[in-house]
């Protein structure tokens, strides 16, 4: 089973940047959709944007249409997330995920990273 594992979290002033990466522990991460959700305190986990096993397709949330961009790198197995004009309620806990279908229901992926923390202060 591949294994994931996030970076590139940390703590940012609002309207600054970040890139998140996930990387895959083998190299049949090409063969997986992949997403990201993220989980504020208190609240439950959310999607944030997925992108298909090729990279040809992606999704994302309206809170994330045009700040966030999702990417893949098979030949490197790693996903990126790209976030830009942060704000504070984008706050939360970045979880990685893979499954075999490109979906936006977190109960799909079945394989998670640890997370990474992303602070935006105001």
């Amino acid at each position: 089973q591949v294994q994931l594992i996030e970076s590139g979290g940390g703590l940012v002033q609002a309207g600054g940047s970040l890139r998140l990466s996930c990387a895959a522990s083998a190299r049949t991460a090409s063969y997986y959709a992949m997403a990201w959700f993220r989980q504020a305190p208190g609240k439950e986990r959310e999607f944030v944007a997925a992108i298909t096993r090729g990279g040809d397709t992606t999704y994302s949330t309206d809170s994330a249409k045009g700040r966030f961009t999702i990417s893949r790198d098979n030949a490197r197995n790693t996903v990126y997330l790209r976030m830009n004009s942060l704000k504070p309620e984008d706050t939360a806990v970045y979880y990685c995920a893979a499954g075999d279908h490109f979906t936006l229901r977190a109960e799909t992926y079945y394989t998670w990273g640890q997370g990474t923390q992303v602070t935006v202060s105001s």
